[in-house]
């Protein structure tokens, strides 16, 4: 079949691939000039399946509520007269309930983990080097926030993942070169996970998928899909374009392309930071990736360079800098690996994660025959990439999914 990916991100890219691998002309369709240019260019970088897991979680509430006014939360909310915004904040805190939350993390963790088995796979085929590093550190500042992680904790132990409870000397063992000086209760490792330069990983995606016949078109805009005939066209800028099949997996553009379409989702553009700074002293710094959980803040070791990202923020249109969350990447930075890198010489990102209240991404049918979804991977979206373009190609083509896809379907919305 013709079939059209719209989106030239990690997702969109790996979509490709596997599509181009089945054997249909593949054509990406991406706005920007190049792959990974929005959320998939300046994310933390992480691969952790074990640490997928959703937003709504128990406890979350109170604590956005008790943080809301501090200009170094981890969650920044812009009120305003956005319904669309309401009704996210009103979905999701129905999904902080325990039993919610083992569902989403279950749903999250089956894409995830398969996605883990067909990295896997690809690194085996192909050997791609994006500058991996293996283990990842989720630190602990109080005994308030490691309490907190005890339904995280649980989890884990129930699903059989790798994992170990450390406490402070512990944490220090796994990575040698952590300040003495910054609060530390405790800490978990997950050392199965990893962590890679993204926006790499995806060109050499591009490269794979382009060497079985997908077309990139770049600098091109989708302004509207309909169903016409035997198939689907694309209004893309003063032309037509005409597809058996077409996959929308365009970030947080998705929700109005799918609007178009007459279909509604709560997917919602959750505005991330993160800043990239060049190591000075190596033996100060990281040696793989950590998670600052009491102000979600992950700290990645890329090469040559240190990348901290984190912050949400919803009610913010735009792509501007905001000084006191790239004031707080910094200062995390700097509490973790003072000697590390020249953190006042990074340079800082911004972009919109998509997001779902349940946190659990979107794949497969759509009620328009020909129209698929990638969408809604949050800030997960590289960890299940691999993973998700695999389960929507076999479904275009056809064939049965490797895992099941139940509640992971517009179905859960209907």
């Amino acid at each position: 079949m013709q079939v059209a990916v719209i989106g030239g991100g990690v997702v969109g890219v790996c979509t490709a691939y596997f599509l181009a691998e089945a054997g249909h002309d593949v054509a990406v369709v991406e706005r920007r000039n190049n792959v990974a240019e929005q959320a998939s260019f300046g994310n933390a970088g992480i691969v952790a399946p074990g640490h997928a897991t959703p937003w709504a979680a128990p406890g979350m509430p109170g604590r956005v509520l008790s943080q809301l006014f501090r200009s170094d939360s981890p969650i920044i909310l812009r009120p305003r007269f956005d319904r669309a915004m309401w009704t996210w904040l009103r979905r999701w805190m129905a999904e902080c309930d325990i039993e919610r939350y083992r569902i989403n993390r279950e749903r999250m963790q089956r894409v995830a983990f398969y996605s883990r088995d067909i990295m896997a796979m690809l690194d085996e085929r192909y050997r791609l080097e994006f500058e991996q590093t293996r283990g990842y550190l989720q630190l602990f500042r109080t005994e308030r926030d490691l309490k907190l992680a005890q339904p995280a904790l649980d989890m884990l132990a129930d699903s059989g993942i790798a994992h170990h409870v450390l406490d402070p000397a512990g944490a220090r063992a796994v990575e040698p070169s952590l300040a003495e000086g910054t609060a530390l209760a405790g800490a978990i490792h997950l050392p199965d996970d990893q962590a890679g330069n993204c926006p790499l990983f995806t060109k050499q995606m591009r490269y794979l998928a382009q060497t079985l016949g997908a077309e990139f078109h770049f600098n091109t805009h989708v302004r509207a899909i309909e169903r016409r005939g035997g198939g689907i066209v694309l209004q893309i800028e003063d032309r037509e374009f005409e597809a058996d099949a077409v996959v929308i997996a365009a970030g947080a553009d998705s929700a109005g392309i799918l609007a178009s379409l007459g279909i509604r989702v709560p997917l919602y553009p959750v505005r991330g930071y993160s800043a990239t700074a060049p190591i000075k002293d190596f033996e100060a710094a990281p040696i793989s990736a950590l998670m600052d959980e009491s102000y979600k803040v992950t700290i990645t070791r890329l090469g040559n360079r240190i990348r901290i990202a984190g912050t949400a923020e919803l009610g913010t249109d735009g792509t501007a800098l905001r000084d006191a969350a790239l004031r707080t990447l910094v200062r995390i930075g700097e509490d973790w690996f003072p000697q590390a890198a020249n953190y006042h010489a990074a340079n800082f990102w911004s972009g919109a994660r998509p997001m779902l209240p349940d946190g659990a991404p979107l794949i497969g049918a759509t009620p328009v025959r020909g129209v698929y979804v990638n969408i809604g991977h949050g800030g997960n979206g590289w960890a299940m990439a691999a993973g998700s373009g695999k389960l929507v190609a076999d479904l275009v083509s056809g064939r049965a999914p490797d895992i099941d896809t139940d509640g992971l379907t517009l179905s859960r919305y209907g």
